[in-house]
C-alpha cells in the first residue's frame, strides 16, 4: 500500500498548478485542496465561518490569514485526505507558512515536499492572456495550448460558450507577478531552508512537467 502523499505544489500565477495538481490527484489517488476553490465553496455554505466568510467577500475584502488556516486545517481532517492531499494555492506567504507548519505538526503529520513549478514572467504572462474556459462547464482551453478537438465546441459536454477571466488582462497579471514575488516567493526560501524544496521546470508541455513531478515523487 502506498504511504500517504502530503505535497504543496507551488509557483507563480499561470505556471500550471491547478492543471499539474489535478493530474496528480488522479495518478496518487490523492485530494486537491485548492483554496480558491475551498474558499468559494466556504462561502455558500450557512455555517457561521461560511456566513462570515461570505460577508467579508460582499465587503470586498480577501479572507484573512486565519480564516484560511482554519478552512485547511479543518479540511485536512476529512476522512479523504487520509490518503495524503495536495496543497494548490496554500501558503502564499510567510505566516501561511508557519501556521501550516504549526497545524501539521499538531496533527502529527510530516509534509513530504514542496515543489516549485518554474516558468519565465514572460511564458507565464503569454499562458495567462491567451486561457480561457467553457461557460457551461468550466473546462479550460489556451488559445496556443490547449484547443478544443472541434473549433468553438467544448471537448466535455458541447457547450459553444466560452469565457474569459476579467482579471486576466496583461497590467493585472503584472500586478499579480509583482504581489507573488513580494508576498509567495519568500516561502520558497522557506522550504528550502527546512529540506522539502523540489524544482520543476515547467516551460514544457503539461505532460512533461507532470512526468517530471512523478519522478520526483516516485510515481513512475
Amino acid at each position: 500500500m502506498q504511504k500517504p502523499l502530503r505535497i504543496v505544489l507551488t509557483g507563480a500565477p499561470g505556471c500550471g498548478k491547478g492543471t499539474q495538481a489535478r493530474i496528480l490527484r488522479e495518478k496518487a489517488h490523492i485530494c486537491h485542496l485548492s483554496t480558491g476553490e475551498m474558499l468559494r465553496a466556504e462561502a455558500t455554505k450557512d455555517t457561521p465561518f461560511g456566513r462570515n466568510l461570505k460577508a467579508a467577500l460582499d465587503r470586498g475584502e480577501f479572507a484573512t490569514d486565519e480564516m484560511i488556516v482554519d478552512m485547511v486545517s479543518r479540511r485536512i481532517d476529512e476522512p479523504d485526505c487520509q490518503n495524503g492531499f495536495i496543497l494548490d494555492g496554500f501558503p502564499r506567504t510567510l505566516p501561511q507558512a508557519f501556521a501550516l507548519e504549526k497545524i501539521l505538526s499538531s496533527k502529527y503529520i510530516k509534509l513530504d515536499c514542496a515543489i516549485e513549478i518554474q516558468v519565465p514572467d514572460e511564458i507565464i504572462m503569454e499562458r495567462i492572456l491567451g486561457r480561457y474556459t467553457c461557460a457551461k462547464c468550466g473546462e479550460g482551453y489556451h488559445d496556443k495550448n490547449i484547443k478544443p478537438k472541434i473549433y468553438g465546441v467544448c471537448d466535455k459536454c458541447g457547450g459553444t460558450e466560452f469565457i474569459k477571466r476579467a482579471d486576466d488582462n496583461r497590467e493585472t497579471v503584472k500586478n499579480r507577478l509583482v504581489n507573488y514575488r513580494q508576498l509567495t516567493y519568500p516561502t520558497i526560501s522557506y522550504f528550502e531552508q527546512k529540506g522539502l524544496l523540489r524544482c520543476v521546470d515547467g516551460t514544457g508541455s503539461i505532460s512533461a512537467t507532470a512526468g517530471k513531478i512523478a519522478e520526483i515523487l516516485g510515481l513512475q
